[in-house]
């Protein structure tokens, strides 16, 4: 019997909530900013929030947090619903913050006719200096003594325009010597003369994130509000807002962000790998995009795998990305279609060879019993790789040579008899006999050989760009590297294989299907591809330097 996995430290919350009668069902949600393209690190967000509802008979809202017209843009939002639902999963309601634009400026008012709020009008750096230091209390200006009505008449001119962004803001008064310092009267709402992407120019005054989110948090009634480490601090102000305004109490609990080796996991600074053109895009196969690594080839399995495996700790650690790579490897190994790829070809000639053409036979995967056959050309003239052949080769060297047998991968032995150069003294084509009686599957030749080489035959193949993409980053910890972040860009991240030659069954596969390409690694066809120029891009190659780590310790 399997030993069963030990639950983390929400899900001890989660049962213990429930067999309390706290609550007879779980919500949870998803509160992505629409600022940019979702990354791996919200990826683990995602499956933990879904994947709590769906063990405990849930729900989970996908919820824009839309607060901040200034960076929001409709292609975030569609990009992230995109993401979620390739992910695997479906949300319960789409919500957005802006859908309770009113009913947060109807609360911010409450406070401030309970006396806990008030319209400051001083500058940011004033607000700051008057907030003291971590070890130095703060001090409230003259703006706090303002009066219940005076500051109601002064949030309604906020609303309706009458003032200048940056002119006012609205604070809430809760203790200005608190050791946190986010709860030295934190401002609630700021004036914005922005056009959202939702609500256009209807507002001007928009609510802080710290206000926005635990209150939308409990309009939706959510029971386990799931945040990062870094909102720590932040708990303190949403449980007193809640507290003070006797809105459904929604709790919040922190588990450790993702951070991964090689990798960024900051909107910010991939926004300015995108905008400084250091990628291609959000979606460039490089980035730590969830859209990056779909057109990469990651599976989504691959990737809810990881997350499952990385677990939900409360300290941060930096997960070595191999780990990652290996989830994908996993995944593709039992789900990849096998075909050869030629990338540096050699030509051989197989003189004995009088047919114009065979048909030969070959397993699609041989890890799946159902992945079916597909047929190859097999002709005089093929290619193979040309590291693949040595005219001086040392001992124990395996592959091709003058004298020496390798087994062409579901076809026949051969024999290199001939080799011929041009001029220059560079080898142009090998010339090979081959033995009729060792066709894969049926042989009779009794002939045993260590070296077995992928090929296409050279008069059906078809042509393909090959681009093989590495690590973005050359040291394992960017976030803590010396210097800027884009100084430790690896400038071998893409290689192109501009004319490689691929076997033609590529030709008429599916657009989305998945690769293994015989001793190179795995591979997806590119959104660039055409039918007339078709271009794949490597997922992962086929060496797992991590699965061979866990195994020596």
């Amino acid at each position: 019997m399997s030993e069963e996995k030990s639950l983390n430290f929400i899900e001890e919350i989660i049962e213990a909530d429930l067999a309390a009668g706290k609550h007879t069902s779980i919500t949870t949600r998803f509160p992505p900013e629409p600022n940019g393209y979702l990354h791996i690190g919200h990826a683990k967000s995602i499956c933990l929030n879904f994947g709590l509802a769906k063990k405990y008979g849930g729900s989970t809202n996908l919820r824009f947090d839309d607060t901040n017209p200034v960076t929001e843009d409709t292609e975030y939002v569609e990009s992230i619903k995109d993401d979620v639902r390739w992910l695997g999963f479906e949300w319960a309601k789409e919500l957005y913050a802006s859908d309770y634009f009113d009913q947060l400026y109807n609360l911010a008012m409450q406070l401030i006719e309970k006396g806990l709020a008030y319209v400051d009008d001083s500058t940011s750096e004033e607000i700051a200096t008057q907030k003291g230091t971590p070890t130095q209390a703060g001090v409230r200006n003259e703006y706090a003594n303002r009066s219940i009505e005076e500051n109601k008449q002064l949030f309604v001119a906020m609303k309706a325009g009458e003032f200048p962004d940056g002119s006012k803001v609205l604070r809430v008064k809760i203790d200005m010597a608190s050791p946190n310092m986010l709860l030295r009267d934190p401002i609630i709402y700021r004036i914005k003369h922005a056009h959202h992407h939702r609500t256009g120019d209807q507002w001007c005054v928009y609510p802080m994130y710290d206000f926005a989110h635990g209150q939308s948090d409990s309009i939706e009634k959510i029971t386990h509000s799931i945040c990062t480490l870094e909102f720590v601090p932040h708990r303190a102000l949403y449980d007193w807002c809640i507290e003070q305004l006797g809105t459904f109490p929604s709790k919040q609990y922190e588990f450790a962000r993702l951070n991964m080796t090689y990798t960024v996991m900051s909107k910010r600074k991939l926004l300015q790998l995108v905008n400084e053109n250091m990628v291609t895009g959000w979606d460039d196969p490089r980035m730590s995009t969830i859209s990056g690594m779909r057109r990469r080839g990651y599976p989504a399995a691959s990737i809810r795998e990881f997350c499952d495996r990385i677990g939900v700790a409360k300290r941060e650690n930096l997960i070595d990305v191999g780990l990652l790579e290996f989830c994908v490897r996993e995944e593709l190994n039992k789900t990849a279609q096998r075909r050869m790829v030629v990338f540096d070809p050699l030509k051989l000639v197989i003189t004995n060879f009088e047919k114009e053409v065979e048909l030969l036979t070959s397993e699609n995967n041989p890890e799946d019993e159902n992945g079916g056959t597909r047929e190859m050309p097999f002709s005089k003239n093929i290619y193979i790789e040309r590291d693949d052949f040595m005219e001086v080769a040392p001992k124990k060297y395996f592959r091709l040579a003058p004298g020496q047998m390798v087994r062409l991968k579901s076809a026949y032995i051969i024999k290199c008899e001939e080799v011929i150069k041009d001029a220059e003294g560079n080898v142009t084509e090998v010339h090979c006999t081959y033995i009729p009686e060792s066709r894969s599957g049926s042989d009779t030749s009794g002939i045993q050989v260590k070296g077995t080489l992928h090929w296409v035959s050279a008069a059906h193949a078809i042509h393909a760009e090959v681009k093989l993409y590495d690590r973005l980053f050359k040291v394992e910890d960017v976030a803590n590297a010396e210097g800027d972040f884009k100084d430790h860009i690896n400038p071998n991240s893409l290689q192109i294989v501009a004319n490689a030659f691929a076997e033609p069954a590529l030709a008429n596969d599916a657009s989305n299907q998945a690769f293994q390409f015989l001793r190179k690694g795995y591979f997806v066809i590119d959104k660039e591809s055409t039918p007339t120029k078709l271009v794949f891009n490597r997922t992962v190659t086929l060496k797992d330097a991590w699965a061979k780590e866990v195994k020596k310790n």
